[in-house]
């Protein structure tokens, strides 16, 4: 059980069912990017559990006691990834465990449970997942799932089953509708686009691809927020400091989704890890790749922020992707390269000020 908490507020994180707070209004699926379809399924047990910004307070604590009809907003998903446990292969996230809990925090959520999937829970039949996992274990009052959710052994029951099943225990399922894409569908980048469509589907499959092309601005739409790569400051080679531009070398999660290799405009934030806040916010280029020019050879995510001055490794930082610049390329010199970055910048500032 871990309690991860940001201004009094916090997300009880369970990875068993030792330790959880029920009686639970459930959201129920995989949740890898919290993006805005996902927020509209998790929406509906926020107003069954009291929103974590006011229950997280010592007053309404003391409600939630004496107030037998509470239900606590939880989220509930699986780890690791069912694709994972079914290929055998790593998957790479879009929300490793810190940032999705970030955003389920953000939204007032005040549970997250992780399920373990793995043979057991796999050959669970829709009948038995219902009984054993939301009943027993969370004593489900309220659930939301989306339109398209499958569970149980060979993802053999779907939405509608669930809606069956538990209408056995008197419990209310809501099925969320596909959400899609409704935005500016004109955002252009300088690299292959794959901005959605008017009826674009938003999924996780869809930013995923859209990251891999460097079309963040979609990315950006389709999550509800700019996709960020959140870390610690490392020591690196320090190249960067002997042609002017001195960069923070940012070790993130091995699982953390890495989007298209190139220069990013972005926006930075330092994390006081004693408060959990961001009180900072500095504008800068990233750089994703692996530096052919000073024959790079592995991938590393160095940041430069403009107008800095003082020490960062150690810190955590926040960085928030805006917009692809241009692809990674090897240049003939470091002079080469230093004419670049100083272009980057150039351009990187106007993009930020917009």
């Amino acid at each position: 059980m871990l309690n991860l908490s940001k201004n009094g507020c916090s997300v009880r994180v369970a990875f068993s069912s030792e330790g959880l707070l029920t009686p639970t209004a459930v959201a129920l699926g995989k949740f890898d990017g919290v993006h805005l379809g996902h927020q509209r399924v998790i929406q509906p047990v926020l107003h069954a559990g009291g929103h974590l910004s006011v229950a997280s307070s010592p007053q309404s604590k003391e409600n939630q006691l004496t107030n037998p009809e509470y239900t606590y907003s939880t989220v509930v998903t699986f780890d690791p990834h069912p694709q994972e446990f079914f290929t055998g292969q790593p998957r790479t996230l879009l929300t490793p465990l810190a940032e999705k809990v970030q955003q389920l925090r953000s939204l007032g959520v005040e549970q997250l449970v992780l399920l373990p999937f793995d043979k057991e829970l796999s050959a669970l039949t829709p009948e038995e997942f219902v009984e054993k996992i939301l009943v027993q274990q969370l004593r489900c009052q309220q659930i939301s799932i989306g339109q398209d959710f499958c569970f149980g052994e060979k993802r053999s029951g779907t939405a509608q089953d669930l809606q069956l099943l538990a209408a056995k225990y008197n419990i209310p399922v809501t099925i969320v509708p596909l959400q899609t894409y409704t935005g500016d569908s004109s955002t252009q980048t300088n690299c292959v686009s794959t901005t959605p469509t008017q009826d674009a589907r938003i999924s996780t499959s869809l930013i995923r691809q859209t990251l891999e092309q460097g079309d963040i601005e979609s990315a950006n739409l389709l999550l509800g927020r700019p996709y960020t790569l959140l870390g610690d400051v490392v020591q690196g080679q320090q190249l960067g400091r002997t042609i002017g531009f001195p960069t923070a070398n940012l070790q993130l999660p091995k699982e953390k989704f890495l989007p298209r290799q190139g220069v990013y405009a972005v926006r930075v934030f330092t994390l006081d890890e004693a408060s959990d806040t961001a009180p900072s916010d500095n504008l800068g280029v990233m750089n994703i790749g692996n530096r052919p020019t000073v024959n790079g050879t592995y991938s590393s995510a160095e940041v430069h922020l403009f107008d800095w001055s003082g020490d960062l490794y150690g810190k955590k930082l926040v960085v928030q992707l805006v917009k692809f610049l241009r692809p990674e390329q090897k240049f003939p010199s470091l002079e080469a390269l230093k004419t670049q970055i100083q272009l980057d910048c150039v351009v990187a500032r106007e993009v930020l000020s917009a």
